[in-house]
């Protein structure tokens, strides 16, 4: 977990932030914004950061703290459901309500830019975590007889986070954003089943 977001405080000041980048967009939203947002002075919160682009980091690395713990949570499931279904929920629990919010802003596009502008070392490391929790899962699947092992679970992995990423640009809102999320799950779900050997009576 993010030590800001572990800090009451702080917290409060990423989420009044988070509200701030999304009415107004990050080259718009100014310190004085965030600081009205989180009910405070501008010289208080310059108390806690340093600049908009302290803040924004912070923010993308909070995002993707919450969307791991989200994903963990999602895929340790321990039941006998379908793969698919599986993946459908964690799919939709790794964005969370942060995710949410900022796809149905009209500043979500500007928002995704930057955090690859200002934050790009931070989502780097977030997506290998992520890519990490899938790949662990898969193994742990394959382990218990649950699916037919990938050949390389890190590359399986590796290609739903980046698929998942790229949906975010694809999707119209995040109601579309969801729908392609359970398309793209029932399509994956299938194929990681495992399928019991096809057997034929001798003639």
């Amino acid at each position: 977990m993010s030590k800001d977001s572990s800090d009451p405080r702080r917290k409060a000041i990423l989420q009044a932030a988070t509200t701030a980048f999304a009415s107004y967009g990050y080259r718009k939203t100014s310190m004085d914004d965030i600081a009205r947002a989180a009910g405070m002075s501008r010289p208080a919160l310059y108390l806690h950061y340093r600049n908009k682009e302290e803040i924004f980091r912070t923010m993308v690395d909070w995002f993707y703290a919450e969307a791991a713990m989200n994903l963990r949570e999602a895929l340790a499931t321990g039941d006998d459901r379908p793969i698919a279904a599986v993946l459908s929920r964690a799919f939709r629990a790794q964005g969370g309500d942060l995710l949410a919010l900022l796809m149905q802003s009209p500043h979500g596009m500007e928002l995704f830019d930057a955090g690859s502008l200002v934050a790009l070392d931070i989502a780097q490391a977030g997506e290998r975590t992520l890519t990490g929790i899938y790949a662990d899962w898969l193994h742990a699947l394959a382990r218990a007889g649950r699916i037919a092992p990938p050949e390389a679970p890190e590359a399986a992995a590796r290609a739903m986070t980046a698929a998942l990423k790229g949906l975010k640009f694809a999707a119209d809102d995040y109601d579309s954003y969801v729908a392609l999320l359970e398309a793209l799950a029932a399509l994956i779900g299938p194929g990681l089943e495992r399928r019991e050997p096809i057997t034929t009576n001798p003639v």
